[in-house]
C-alpha cells in the first residue's frame, strides 16, 4: 500500500513539474499569441474608422525570417512627403508581422504589391508596416482572408502536446522504479544517459512551424535535411533536460534524506531497547537479593562500620547505574570509581577470595567510552568462574596505550552457570551504537580477554 501510494504521488509531482515546464518553454509563444489577439482587435478597430494618415502603394519580393515575420524589398526606392516629418521619407522595404504572413498566407518569395502603414513621426528610422496585400504573384487580393484562428490554435495545442510528454517522460526516466538502498551515482549517471538519449531522439518529432512554407506546422525530420537544426527548439529541449536531470538529482537526495531520518529512528528505538534491556540486566532481582544478603550477614556480625560502608557504596552502584541509564558516555575516571564501588559489593561476599588488579595510566582518565561498560564484564566474570579461598580468582583492568583491557584466568566451575550470551551481545552493541566502533573478545581454553578502544575526549 505505501509503495502504491508513493507512485502515485511521484506521477502526480512528476505531472505537475511537466505541465509548469511546459509553460515556461511555451511562455514567448503564449505572449506572442496574446500580442497578435491585440494586435488583431487594434486593427479592426483602426480599419473600422476614417484614415487621416496616407497610404501609397509599393511592390517587392517578400524574403521571411525563421521566426515569422518579413520584409517586402523593392527595387525603386519610394519617396513619402508627410507633413509632420521635416524631411521626405525614402523607402525601400516594408515590415510584414507574423499575423499579416498568416493572414494571407504569404510564402518566402513571393512578389507582392501593397499598401502600407507610414510610420509615426517621432519613429524616423522606422520601417513602414504592410497594410493590406494588393496583388500576390501576379493574382489580385480582393480583401484580406479572415485569420485562422483555429490553425493557429491547432499549432499552440501541438506544441503544449509535445513539450508536456517530453518532460514527463524524461522526469520518469529520473525517478521510476527508484531504490533508494542502490542509489549510487553511477546509476545517477546512467539515467541522466537515457535522458538525454530519449530527448534527442525526441527533437526529430519535435513540432514547429515553417514560416517559409506560409506557416505550416512541421516536424523536425519533415524538414529539408540542410536545415535540420531548429535553434529554439533544441533550447526548450534543453531546459527539459536540465530540469529533469536537476529534479533527478533532487529528488535521490530527498530519499537519502528519509533513509537517514528512518535510519536514525531505527538505531534510536535500538538505542532506547538496548538501555531498557540493560537497566533491567544491570538490576537483576539475582544481584538485588545477593546484595541484600551480603547487608544482612554484615549486620548480624554487628560489623556496623562494614556495614555502612558496604551501603554507601551499593546506594553509589545503583544510583550510577540509574542515572547513566540514559546517558551514552561517561569518563574512565568515573567509570573506575563505579568499578571500584560495585566490587567491593563482591568483596564482601567473597571475603579474601576475588581480588582486582587495576593499572591504569593517569593520561587516559579523562578520555571516554559507554557508561556501564564494566558492569557485565565483572558481573560475567563471577558468574561462570569458581572462586574458592584456595584458588582465589583474579580480575586484571588495565591499559594498553589508548586501549582498556579486561581479562581473567578461567577457572571453570563444576557445574557451569547457564549462559545466553545477552551480556555480551548488548555491550557490543552499545559500543557500536554509542562510538561506531567494535569491542575484541578473546575466549580461549585458559584466559578470557575484553579490549575495549577508549575515545579521546571532546576538544582534544
Amino acid at each position: 500500500m505505501n509503495m502504491l501510494r508513493h507512485k502515485r504521488s511521484t506521477t502526480v509531482i512528476n505531472t505537475l513539474i511537466a505541465i509548469v515546464i511546459t509553460l515556461a518553454v511555451n511562455f514567448s509563444y503564449i505572449l506572442v499569441m496574446i500580442a497578435e489577439q491585440r494586435e488583431s482587435s487594434s486593427s479592426t478597430n483602426i480599419s473600422s474608422q476614417p484614415m487621416s494618415r496616407p497610404h501609397i502603394e509599393i511592390e517587392g519580393v517578400l524574403h521571411l525570417s525563421p521566426d515569422g515575420y518579413g520584409y517586402i524589398i523593392s527595387e525603386q526606392v519610394t519617396t513619402l512627403d508627410m507633413p509632420e516629418m521635416a524631411e521626405p521619407l525614402q523607402i525601400d522595404s516594408v515590415f510584414v508581422s507574423n499575423r499579416k504572413v498568416w493572414s494571407y498566407r504569404l510564402q518566402d518569395g513571393d512578389k507582392i504589391r501593397c499598401t502600407i502603414h507610414p510610420p509615426h513621426p517621432s519613429q524616423v528610422n522606422a520601417n513602414p508596416s504592410l497594410n493590406e496585400v494588393i496583388v500576390q504573384n501576379g493574382n489580385e487580393i480582393p480583401a484580406p482572408p479572415v485569420y485562422d484562428r483555429p490553425r493557429r490554435n491547432q499549432d499552440m495545442t501541438w506544441q503544449m502536446l509535445y513539450y508536456f510528454t517530453l518532460t514527463l517522460l524524461l522526469l520518469t526516466v529520473m525517478t521510476a522504479r527508484f531504490d533508494v538502498n542502490n542509489f549510487t551515482t553511477r546509476r545517477y549517471l546512467i539515467r541522466c544517459v537515457i535522458a538525454i538519449a530519449a530527448a534527442f531522439a525526441c527533437y526529430f518529432f519535435a513540432p514547429f512551424i515553417n514560416w517559409k512554407l506560409g506557416g505550416r506546422v512541421m516536424m523536425i525530420f519533415q524538414n529539408e535535411p540542410k536545415i535540420m537544426v531548429d535553434y529554439l527548439v533544441i533550447m526548450k529541449c534543453l531546459v527539459a533536460v536540465i530540469v529533469a536531470i536537476l529534479y533527478g538529482r533532487i529528488y535521490g537526495m530527498l530519499f537519502e534524506q528519509q533513509k537517514m531520518q528512518l535510519e536514525n529512528e531505527r538505531l534510536r528505538n535500538e538505542n532506547l531497547q538496548t538501555q531498557y534491556n540493560l537497566l533491567m540486566g544491570q538490576i537483576s532481582p539475582h544481584f538485588f537479593f545477593n546484595s541484600l544478603n551480603s547487608l544482612s550477614m554484615l549486620v548480624r556480625d554487628n560489623n556496623e562500620e562494614k556495614a555502612l560502608a558496604y551501603i554507601d557504596q551499593l546506594s553509589y552502584t545503583f544510583r550510577y547505574i540509574i542515572q547513566n541509564g540514559q546517558n551514552t558516555r561517561t569518563t574512565l575516571a568515573e567509570e573506575m570509581e563505579f568499578t571500584h564501588a560495585y566490587g567491593e559489593l563482591f568483596k564482601v561476599r567473597y571475603a579474601d577470595k576475588l581480588f582486582f588488579d587495576i593499572e591504569i595510566d593517569s593520561q587516559y582518565l579523562s578520555w571516554t567510552l559507554p557508561a556501564l561498560t564494566m558492569q557485565p564484564l565483572i558481573g560475567n566474570a563471577v558468574k561462570h568462574n569458581a572462586i574458592t579461598r584456595k584458588h582465589p580468582f583474579h580480575i586484571s583492568i588495565r591499559t594498553e596505550d589508548s586501549t582498556l583491557v579486561v581479562s581473567n584466568v578461567k577457572s571453570p566451575k563444576l557445574e557451569p552457570e547457564p549462559s545466553t550470551g545477552i551480556g555480551l551481545k548488548n555491550l557490543r552493541s552499545r559500543w557500536q551504537l554509542i562510538t561506531g566502533r567494535d569491542i575484541e573478545i578473546k575466549d580461549t581454553d585458559t584466559e578470557f580477554i575484553v579490549r575495549l578502544p577508549l575515545q579521546r575526549p571532546d576538544g582534544q
